[in-house]
């Protein structure tokens, strides 16, 4: 079967082409132009449903991330002497394919992996990649996502019934938004960010504060700012909690009416000793109470939390309490406030605890979160003697030897591999580890989406056309896999009759002959059901307009959604027109090149989404309440006596995507933020280099000198210390700015969700040497 993603979008004539930005969660509508295979203007898409035309300063760098000479044309095989040679699709597909049968039926299932499944706008490949997955009979996933978001996803579970039930935040209608360990005017994480903050900022009827040890952008504009210690936030918390209940705050209605097990968590939180508990945060106890009196007291509040808050100490506490602050003052499933939403492609799924025969790792023990595992393991869970260790590894856009914590721990890993396959555009640090490198089309050569779809009530969807023809020598991530599931031997080369009823399906879609085909099939072969993704893509796929071949599974996705949501998908405008909802929906996706609403929620059945059987919100998690009488005051380390905040969001950084010096135009070198005081006492200049030390490793930084920084604090962005190729030699590379997972500990995470605390890094910073200057610079250069 030849490649059946192809079909552009694009003609590059020079007319604009509507697409959309891959650099962060909100992938904001675009229209391009285009010059041969160069993306030569960009522009936000006006016609766009969520993003309305923004775009920001980010998005006109795409082409340093679709073309230069860091794509890979041609799988790649690992040498004994750690070269890698070219070789043809067929070699590499046959030679995996049978050793992954080899450690499968040798060891099972539990001894292969997966890292990632899709980046900030490309969850396609990851569909797809499941079915390999169960080929390979491992539930074992791991990503950037369980890094960072699992310790609320476990806490969703406890509160609301399933970790797969997410707030939200409403923050376009709110009166008063708290941002918490979070920038939105450069990590944005809503529609439109910066025009939302600017509404708000000018609007005297509407507050906005900001808890973060940085005066960020977002807190220049806020009307309260707590600048509060690196790790105090669980102490600021309880603060604002303990003023809330004990001045008789709380919405006793709400709690009342819809949530239990509160009398507990009351008495916990009726003595807090609040001035004592600001005192160790770092903030004036005064300024607490009143940010805590004013938030409890809007009529619609919202928080919005993100990494700063979720990646530093008491990192699943910390997101319990911001929940709490919401849910005691009745500030849930209302307008302008924290809701639920719908989910049309989730990123994650409900698991069992343990005790209830939830998955586990069999090196470690650690419990799967959202379907999902911690990079923070991996290491240990490879690294190991241990007779079920993981010893074969499919790694699809991610790049774990740069962004897992503990670069040395994770490289040495990935070393000791049997297997370690990886699927990507370019040769990333992770590749240079693997036995198997396979050239994927780009983002924009292929029918993509992002499955980061979580407004309330409007809720959007954009699948993106191709806008280019593939680059010679790659394929489209389905196409990948389905060639590995052949050459393992568990499908069909062709499923004839599959494909001529998905054709005659989408001639006359009322007579259902695709969907009754496809259940006669599996009924017949009911082993091809675990592989259904790949079963689309491979029939119904070839079906589809030219080029969105990867969009069969949004069929099914369409028919699970209609199943869930049909009164939502109609108030968007969505009607059965003979052929089913779910039909109906799916068409509507496919045709809209600017994206579409898929569904229009009502606040007043917001709540609904809650899953407890008695339909409420369960308060007390004893493992947080324990916690909550463990926390003692913050010791600092006299070896290493500055906390470091390492992966700051800045004005161009994009996590691993683009990996080009030269598509920042500033910092482009990752600069070290430092206070001025800091820097007087440490003998740190402007633009000078400085070394930052931690008891796993050293690198080097030039420095920036800020008041934005709070005393005692340094940061370092995220997105830098790549490797980047310099011409087709793939050994002629540069180390772009400052490798900072170089510096973190895996063993430095939290106790539930092992999330590493990245924003909490002790460390030693000191002046590099006159001697040492010429050294760093080439380094860095």
């Amino acid at each position: 079967m030849a490649d059946a993603s192809h079909g552009v979008n694009g003609n590059g004539s020079g007319d604009w082409v509507s697409t959309a930005c891959i650099l962060c969660s909100q992938n904001c509508g675009l229209q391009v132009r285009l010059d041969g295979r160069s993306i030569t203007k960009i522009k936000g898409d006006k016609a766009h449903p969520a993003s309305e035309g923004y775009a920001c300063q980010k998005a006109q760098r795409l082409d340093h991330y679709q073309n230069g000479v860091h794509r890979l044309t041609s799988p790649l095989r690992r040498r004994e002497d750690g070269t890698y040679e070219p070789i043809s699709w067929d070699t590499a597909v046959n030679e995996i394919a049978e050793k992954i049968i080899d450690i499968r039926d040798t060891h099972g299932g539990h001894a292969l992996a997966q890292f990632g499944g899709g980046g900030q706008g490309n969850h396609l490949g990851g569909a797809y990649l499941s079915s390999l997955r169960a080929a390979m009979g491992t539930r074992y996933v791991y990503s950037s996502l369980a890094q960072e978001k699992t310790g609320g996803f476990w806490l969703d579970g406890k509160l609301f019934g399933k970790q797969n039930c997410h707030p939200a935040e409403d923050v376009e209608n709110s009166n008063f938004v708290l941002f918490i360990g979070t920038n939105p005017w450069q990590s944005h994480g809503f529609p439109q960010a910066r025009t939302v903050l600017q509404e708000i900022a000018k609007d005297p009827n509407r507050k906005m504060a900001v808890i973060d040890p940085r005066r960020t952008e977002t807190a220049e504009k806020a009307d309260y700012f707590l600048q509060v210690r690196p790790g105090g936030d669980a102490h600021l918390l309880l603060a604002m909690l303990g003023t809330i209940v004990q001045e008789g705050l709380e919405n006793d209605q709400f709690i009342a009416d819809q949530c239990t097990d509160y009398e507990g968590l009351r008495s916990v939180l009726a003595e807090v000793p609040v001035d004592e508990y600001a005192r160790e945060a770092g903030v004036d106890s005064e300024a607490v109470r009143g940010l805590a009196r004013d938030y409890a007291s809007a009529d619609r509040a919202c928080i919005r939390t993100d990494l700063g808050l979720e990646q530093t100490e008491h990192s699943t506490l910390n997101l319990y309490l911001s929940k709490l602050l919401y849910l005691l003052t009745g500030n849930l499933g209302k307008k302008g406030t924290n809701v639920f939403h719908t989910a049309f492609m989730p990123v994650i799924a409900h698991s069992k605890e343990p005790e209830e025969g939830g998955l586990t790792t069999k090196v470690t023990g650690m419990k799967e979160i959202g379907r999902l595992f911690p990079p923070n393991i991996l290491p240990l869970e490879i690294d190991t003697d241990h007779p079920d260790r993981i010893r074969g590894l499919i790694v699809d856009s991610g790049n774990p030897a740069m962004t897992a914590a503990d670069s040395q721990a994770i490289r040495t890993a990935l070393s000791k591999l049997e297997l370690l396959v990886v699927v990507d555009v370019a040769m990333t640090e992770t590749a240079r580890h693997a036995h198997y490198v396979l050239p994927a089309s780009s983002q924009y050569e292929k029918a993509e989406c992002t499955f980061f779809a979580a407004e309330f009530p409007t809720n959007y969807f954009h699948l993106r056309r191709p806008i280019l023809e593939p680059l010679e020598g790659t394929l489209t991530e389905p196409e990948i896999y389905r060639r590995i599931l052949v050459a393992m031997g568990e499908i069909p080369e062709t499923f004839p009759e599959l494909e001529s009823a998905a054709v005659e399906h989408r001639n006359a879609p009322d007579q259902n002959i695709f969907p009754m085909a496809l259940m006669s099939a599996v009924q017949e072969h009911p082993e091809w059901s675990k592989f259904a993704p790949i079963v689309l893509y491979a029939t119904l796929g070839k079906a589809l307009p030219e080029g969105t071949a990867p969009a069969a599974v949004l069929w099914a996705a369409s028919q699970r959604y209609a199943d869930m949501y049909a009164e939502d998908i109609r108030r968007a405008g969505i009607e059965d027109e003979g052929a089913g909802l779910g039909e109906a929906l799916f068409n509507r996706i496919l045709n809209g090149h600017s994206g579409t609403v898929i569904s229009e929620g009502v606040y007043e059945d917001n709540l609904d989404f809650i899953k407890h059987k008695d339909g409420k919100i369960h308060l007390t998690v004893p493992e947080m309440l324990d916690e909550i009488t463990e926390l003692s005051a913050y010791e600092p380390s006299t070896e290493f006596p500055l906390v470091l905040q390492a992966g700051e969001r800045r004005a161009y950084n994009a996590n691993q995507i683009i990996r080009k010096r030269d598509w920042r135009k500033k910092d482009q070198d990752g600069a070290l933020r430092v206070h001025p005081e800091d820097a007087t006492e440490l003998g740190l200049v402007e633009g000078g280099m400085a070394k930052v030390e931690t008891t796993r490793g050293a690198i080097d930084a030039p420095v920036a000198i800020t008041d934005e920084m709070r005393r005692g604090m340094v940061s370092l962005p995220h997105g830098y210390g790549m490797l980047e190729q310099k011409s087709g030699d793939l050994n002629d590379t540069q180390r772009i700015g400052p490798d900072i997972n170089v510096l973190s500990d895996l063993a430095y995470c939290d106790r539930i969700a092992k999330t590493p605390f990245h924003k909490q890094i002790p460390v030693r910073v000191t002046a590099l040497a006159a001697s040492e200057l010429a050294e760093a610079a080439h380094a860095v250069q």
